[in-house]
């Protein structure tokens, strides 16, 4: 895949995680996604990034501002950089209760490209500071 189709496929995603169109947002992914949470596990499967995206909307509203793309020379890998600006809807199980606090957060993502699809989504932030924001 070019960088310019990595760019162009990145570009959809982050478009469609700004228009809250999870379907969109799925079908940048490959069946078979592997998806690192910030500071969590694994998971594995468009399904289980799909449930993923349910408890992400039940908990958080989010959008992504400034968004920065980097694409290696052969379109395999990608990085991107933005800021989250948040709102914390619903407590999140092990995390501060909930009580619509905002939040403005530098994050990251580290991206494989397999089949003009994404194929890993390794996410990055720093959870002492988005805590520190929503404790207050």
């Amino acid at each position: 895949m070019s960088q310019d189709a990595t760019l162009a496929l990145l570009n959809r995603y982050y478009s469609a995680f700004n228009a809250g169109d999870w379907q969109g947002m799925l079908d940048c992914l490959s069946d078979d996604v592997a998806h690192d949470i910030n500071q969590g596990t694994r998971q594995t499967g468009k399904d289980v990034f799909a449930t993923f995206l349910q408890h992400m909307e039940r908990c958080y509203k989010e959008r992504l501002e400034d968004i920065v793309l980097m694409v290696n020379a052969d379109g395999s890998r990608a990085a991107a950089e933005f800021v989250v600006h948040g709102a914390y809807l619903a407590t999140d199980e092990g995390l501060p209760e909930a009580a619509g606090q905002t939040y403005v957060l530098p994050a990251g993502a580290f991206i494989g490209i397999e089949g003009a699809k994404i194929a890993r989504l390794t996410m990055y932030y720093n959870l002492a500071d988005w805590t520190a924001q929503v404790v207050g």
